[in-house]
């Protein structure tokens, strides 16, 4: 792409926000999950050991039981895989770390391993997109046991305690398929439906983008979720009823304007208005065998169908869309794709971000000097537990500069308030085992259903519950282990922000270059695709899904590339065309099959 095709220049360094970072969101519709499964699969065994008498050993037990935190968003069938390789990661930054302390006493080493480690962590955790929590827990504990007293001998047993714990956790996860088997598939349906709601209500860019990469991720979890079932049938058709409503607004269409088709036996049809659509009739009443109501739901049913499709009833039933039967637009073989080519796309993800050129490779190098960097300062001014320095720098580094500086103003604030409410809750935990432990259980649970209001605000109980996990070993000085966490979270966080600063990312342009390329093959294949005399159903289907992947990554990368320093000048102009392009492509195709009312002119995609 030549610079003379740009006309919007950027300024090199953008102003960073100071009091936007800290305000709060609505809380996740799903964070009980993840605190409960944490809750679970860290009760199990500290209680075990407990009754041993060997607390002491909590660390390694913790290492395996923090897995429980993630997959939470996955399919099952996904997500036992997902654990399983989380599991088996977390066993693999354990046994360096143990096996590295055991052989060398030198904390020049085991800041550099700490370092190697949190930049492999980071660079893998995003080539393989595994979603939150990230490499923050893999950090957090195999920096942690670099600085635990060891000796050779003792690495299998506590090695088996993490397996043993992380098999726990893996139970805990998955565990909930015997109960709820399509879980994870309603609510990222549901997720697709209120999105697309919310853009029918408001069109405009931000809602337009939200509803796409809603949709997106309610095909990709129905595309991961195994074998079809009555249930995943009908998630489906509510997806398509999202796609629709997407469509129509980027058609420009009022959504009661195309609110509902009725097919009679000779093949006519007659529209109904917004009024009719929304009346309180069944949802997915047919008035005989061809007689179908056509994809147009307006945003007050889509939202009432997420309500009843979060809800534990029974899956809202919605019409299907005409002329395509029961062919369900050809999923099932794009599944039986997916099932033969998942491993080695996971793989190929792996050796593209290790591959020169990558546009993860400097935030890696960001983590690896970050962190270096923060433990050497700390170890210098003489904190005893460098590794928390490694901790902070290594959870600041997101993907550009300016998501980075406001996780740096998250995690200092909710450090910093966090050791106060590690010192108010310090003298409980010390009257017995059984409060210590019910502290770090608490403080599990309050992280998880805080933190995704916002960052900081999970820190404050991520603290106490960190400083808290050293009580297991053995009393500290309250006055030592918070004047170190205090300095470290500093140390760590102006020392991270500052190498985030340093090391440039241009290669972020990159990535958004190629995916402006992808979006425009996407959409070139898309419109000969709509073009053909008697285009096939799962053709047309698959050729829109393609395209709204491909608008869902252009609007990251451009993302990703507006937040970053010291870049060339963004195409704003060109990005904006196409993801225009591309949307009314997407409602041309929707109107070739049938999902909406034709509204096209000629030439419209």
């Amino acid at each position: 792409m030549s610079d003379s095709s740009i006309r919007t220049r950027q300024p090199s360094v953008r102003r960073l926000p100071l009091v936007g970072p800290l305000r709060l969101t609505r809380p996740s519709d799903m964070w009980l999950k993840p605190a409960l499964s944490v809750v679970v699969a860290s009760a199990v065994p500290n209680l075990a050991l407990f009754a041993f008498g060997r607390l002491d050993l909590v660390m390694y037990t913790m290492a395996g039981s923090l897995c429980a935190l993630y997959g939470h968003s996955l399919p099952y069938a996904r997500r036992a895989r997902t654990v399983a390789g989380v599991v088996v990661g977390m066993l693999v930054g354990m046994a360096i770390s143990l096996v590295t302390t055991s052989l060398t006493d030198s904390t020049a080493v085991l800041i550099a391993v700490g370092a190697l480690l949190a930049a492999g962590q980071k660079v893998l955790c995003d080539a393989t997109r595994i979603g939150p929590p990230g490499p923050v827990i893999f950090t957090f504990v195999t920096s942690a046991a670099l600085f635990a007293p060891q000796h050779l001998g003792q690495v299998p047993g506590h090695l088996a305690l993490t397996a043993a714990a992380g098999a726990v956790s893996w139970l805990v996860t998955v565990g909930p398929a015997l109960l709820r088997r399509e879980g994870p598939e309603r609510r990222a349906t549901a997720r697709a439906l209120a999105a697309a709601a919310a853009y029918a209500d408001d069109p405009g860019h931000r809602t337009r983008h939200a509803a796409a990469a809603a949709v997106h991720t309610a095909w990709q979890t129905l595309l991961a979720a195994g074998r079809p079932t009555p249930v995943r049938r009908e998630l489906e058709r509510l997806v398509v009823h999202a796609e629709a409503a997407l469509a129509r607004g980027a058609l420009g269409a009022h959504p009661g304007v195309h609110a509902r088709r009725v097919g009679d036996g000779g093949g006519h049809a007659r529209t109904a208005d917004r009024d009719s659509e929304l009346a309180p009739t069944a949802v997915g009443t047919r008035t005989g065998d061809h007689d179908l109501e056509a994809c147009a739901a307006g945003p007050d049913r889509l939202r009432a169908w997420a309500r009843q499709t979060r809800a534990r009833g029974p899956v809202p039933t919605p019409p299907p869309a005409p002329g395509t039967a029961e062919e369900l637009f050809g999923i099932d073989a794009e599944r039986a794709a997916r099932r033969t080519a998942g491993r080695s796309d996971a793989r190929r993800a792996v050796l593209r971000a290790l591959a020169p050129g990558s546009p993860l490779l400097p935030i890696a190098a960001r983590a690896l000097i970050g962190c270096a960097l923060a433990g050497y300062v700390s170890m210098a001014v003489g904190v005893g537990r460098p590794y928390w320095a490694i901790v902070t720098a290594a959870s600041l580094y997101q993907a550009n500069v300016t998501l980075s500086w406001n996780r740096a103003l998250q995690r200092t604030l909710g450090n910093l308030l966090g050791v106060l409410v590690f010192a108010a809750v310090l003298p409980v935990s010390r009257t017995s085992s059984l409060a210590l432990i019910a502290c770090c259980l608490f403080f599990n649970f309050a992280a998880e259903a805080l933190i995704t209001r916002n960052y900081w605000l999970g820190s404050i109980a991520v603290t106490p519950m960190a400083l808290l996990v050293l009580e297991f070993g053995g009393t500290h000085p309250a006055g030592e282990l918070i004047g170190d966490r205090v300095l470290d979270t500093v140390i760590g966080a102006a020392v991270g922000i500052l190498a985030a600063m340093a090391v440039t990312n241009r290669r972020a342009t990159g990535r958004l270059e190629r995916a402006l390329a992808a979006t425009d093959r996407a959409r070139a294949h898309a419109v000969q695709t709509i073009a053909a005399p008697a285009p096939a159903p799962a053709a047309l289907d698959a050729a829109r899904r393609r395209l709204t992947g491909s608008l869902v990554e252009l609007r990251e990368a451009g993302d990703t590339a507006a937040g970053e320093w010291w870049q060339r000048a963004l195409p704003e102009e060109r990005i904006l065309a196409a993801e225009q392009a591309g949307h009314r492509t997407l409602a041309a195709t929707a109107t070739r099959q049938g999902l909406i009312a034709p509204a096209l002119e000629n030439g419209a995609v």
